[in-house]
């Protein structure tokens, strides 16, 4: 080819040579295609070009039409300026990949009238066989991709069908060079992902999980070697570890492939494709089960992935897992009339829970269809709660004690698999620091100081294993009391609410609510797991009625004992009865004056003109003896006395203070007051 092929107002022109490769693998390693193209600009000056511009910023780049190119975007805007001449490329698949880019140069090269120079010769786009002829190469560049692509892609899915394709798997699995797909060798690595998968069975949910290894310092293995996953660098364990290995479907022996799709949009008229977006496991391409060990059932995958999803509270239809918080019965309760989920509010200087139904007032501006506070309905479900489980008590307690030995021996093997693997690390770095030679300073002082902190890894594990081999010696609580006393444990301080509420929802599945106006009466129907019903039928408080309340016993005290006695006698006896307050303080004669206006009890009326009846102090002034001698006298059984309640003040009528055997009583002296019995034998009998 020559200069004399081309007119001098082309070659006046500058010359492009386009150099892209497709991949960033090819820039590397296929060096031979990149000193092709860039000799072409030798190639533009034996043409007779004088100025030659190297276009090079779409290496690495594919020209499928999917990925932004910088470099073409200059070419293009090269041909519109006209100052184009000649494109040079080795090929038609060098320029693009797709018809549209492609047929884009052709056009803008007609237009200017630049030409397309590739070792094949040289093309007028001016001229309809030089354009036909470059449009055929243009879409056989094209189909030669398709047909590429869609080649391996098909080779990739067949043997992924088979199960034979060998991607990286997740961590505690290993490809076998003979035996395949199987458990990673390392024990520890196994005995972590188990106590991960025990713990969430145990615990319902991966933050707690995450917080109790943190907590125990059981930390997790990293990858250190990249995707090879053969070496680790034990770490502190991380929220996203966790929810890695119980969301993966890996661990339940299912292979899988075609987990992530691609998306496409178009954003400034080019294709912009997105991938690995999730698909549900539904939509996978292949999706193989028991195709290699695993570390749990499927079973107990799918059992996971409903906690995992009710964990995720505010879905559609879900309910609110135990979590904590101040309401035992939050996220269980529906409204019978428009069967949405009751929401939660706090009221009060110390908030208590109330329930109601909102979404009829919020969505739609309507009434409440039902509200009533929480804490004595709480306190009946919890008492139906433990008579369900009360037959069941004794052996779940045992399981409990069981549960807290296996979780002991867990920790300890944790432990032990730390210490080894300390121990080896301490022993390679001293066999590093043995090999280095002393006098090279620079690596041996670095080696010794990785050794001594190996030194001291090993010291921190052994510790650690002391300590669990001496937790066997600290004494077990014995939980089969529990099963005689469900109530004290439900209601004890170390029983946290988050605790109450994994087992609400462990043994009911839902409870509708609703409210008799009529009766007065909250009726909660209870729908136990396992399909069996009950109905609970609660009193509702009525307006302005609060918790704080005067017992019953104490208002019954009071009326019994108000128009004889005075409010500092009914405070003392109230307060010797152990009967508190409302708000579980002692008594005083306000608070007795209070509690008795409050609830319309008539006052004190004096015993000196015009009632009947005295009191012991009273009697004794009459009588001008002491109150130990009126009481004698009513031990022994001689002067009459009735209490209102055990514990209460004496009331002595006055007419019996003036009987015979009370005045005979009186009158003996030196001898104690005491009564003669029929049956008493002498101590000394006469003789």
């Amino acid at each position: 080819m020559t200069g004399d092929l081309l007119p001098a107002s082309v070659l006046q022109r500058t010359a492009i040579v386009y150099v892209r490769q497709s991949t960033q693998a090819q820039v590397q390693t296929n060096l031979e295609s990149q000193r092709r193209q860039y000799e072409l600009v030798e190639t533009a000056r034996q043409f007779g070009f004088r100025t030659v511009d190297v276009i090079d910023d779409d290496l690495g780049r594919s020209a499928s039409g999917k990925t932004e190119r910088p470099g073409f975007e200059r070419l293009v805007a090269g041909l519109c300026s006209g100052g184009v001449g000649a494109i040079f490329c080795l090929e038609a698949s060098r320029l693009a990949r797709n018809g549209r880019d492609w047929h884009h140069v052709l056009e803008l090269c007609g237009m200017v009238e630049a030409r397309v120079i590739d070792p094949d010769g040289i093309y007028d786009p001016c001229r309809p066989n030089d354009r036909l002829l470059l449009g055929m190469k243009g879409s056989i560049s094209e189909f030669e991709l398709g047909i590429l692509r869609n080649r391996m892609l098909e080779a990739v899915r067949s043997k992924a069908r088979r199960g034979e394709l060998r991607y990286t798997p997740p961590i505690g699995y290993l490809w076998h060079r003979e035996l395949g797909l199987g458990f990673d060798p390392d024990i520890r690595v196994q005995e972590v992902i188990h106590l991960i998968f025990a713990k969430f069975r145990a615990l319902g949910s991966a933050r707690q999980v995450l917080l109790w290894m943190s907590e125990q310092a059981i930390h997790f293995p990293r990858p250190s070697d990249g995707i090879r996953l053969v070496s680790f660098d034990w770490r502190p364990v991380r929220y996203r570890n966790i929810i890695s290995i119980l969301k993966n479907p890996f661990y339940a022996g299912v292979y899988g492939y075609g987990k992530t799709g691609k998306r496409t949009e178009v954003v400034n008229g080019r294709a912009r494709i997105s991938y690995k977006n999730r698909k549900a496991m539904d939509d996978w391409e292949v999706a193989l089960h028991d195709h290699h060990e695993a570390y749990i059932p499927w079973q107990d995958f799918e059992r996971n992935q409903t906690a995992l999803g009710r964990n995720t509270f505010g879905h559609a239809g879900g309910a609110k897992s135990g979590r904590g918080g101040g309401a035992l019965l939050g996220g269980i309760l529906t409204c019978a009339h428009c069967g949405r989920r009751l929401h939660v509010v706090y009221a009060g200087k110390t908030p208590r829970p109330v329930y109601r139904c909102d979404k009829p007032n919020l969505q739609l501006g309507e009434r409440r269809c039902i509200t009533f506070g929480g804490a004595r309905f709480e306190e009946a479900v919890a008492a139906e709660l433990l008579n369900a489980v009360a037959p069941l008590a004794v052996a779940a307690a045992k399981d409990a004690e069981d549960m807290a030995h296996q979780e002991q021996r867990e920790r300890l093997r944790i432990a032990e698999l730390e210490l080894t693997q300390a121990r080896y690390e301490a022993s390679l770095a001293e066999r590093r620091y043995a090999a280095c030679d002393p006098e090279n300073r620079l690596i041996a002082a670095q080696l010794e100081k990785s050794w001594e902190a190996a030194l001291r890894r090993v010291q921190a594990c052994m510790a650690a294993v002391d300590r669990e081999h001496l937790s066997p010696d600290v004494p077990v609580p014995d939980l089969t009391g529990l099963a005689g006393d469900l109530s004290a444990a439900w209601k004890a301080p170390s029983t946290t609410m988050r605790t109450r509420q994994r087992l609400v929802r462990a043994l009911i599945e839902d409870i509708v609510a609703d409210v008799d106006t009529e009766a007065g009466e909250v009726v909660l129907v209870i729908h136990w797991k396992g399909g069996v019903h009950s109905s609970l039928r609660l009193r509702k408080p009525k307006t302005g009625e609060h918790g704080c309340q005067t017992p019953e016993q104490a208002l019954a005290v009071i009326r019994s004992m108000a128009g004889r006695w005075t409010d500092d006698h009914i405070a003392a006896t109230l307060n010797r009865m152990g009967l508190p307050t409302g708000q579980n303080k002692t008594w005083t004669a306000k608070r007795v004056s209070s509690i008795r206006r409050v609830n319309g009890i008539d006052t004190y009326v004096s015993a000196d003109k015009s009632s009947d009846w005295c009191t012991m102090s009273e009697a004794a002034a009459e009588l001008n003896v002491t109150n130990h001698a009126i009481r004698r006298l009513i031990k022994d059984g001689i002067l009459p006395a009735t209490q209102v309640i055990k514990g209460a003040p004496y009331q002595i009528r006055r007419s019996t203070l003036q009987s015979e055997a009370v005045t005979t009583a009186m009158e003996r002296k030196g001898a104690p007051c005491r009564s003669d019995s029929e049956h008493q034998l002498q101590m000394f009998p006469s003789t």
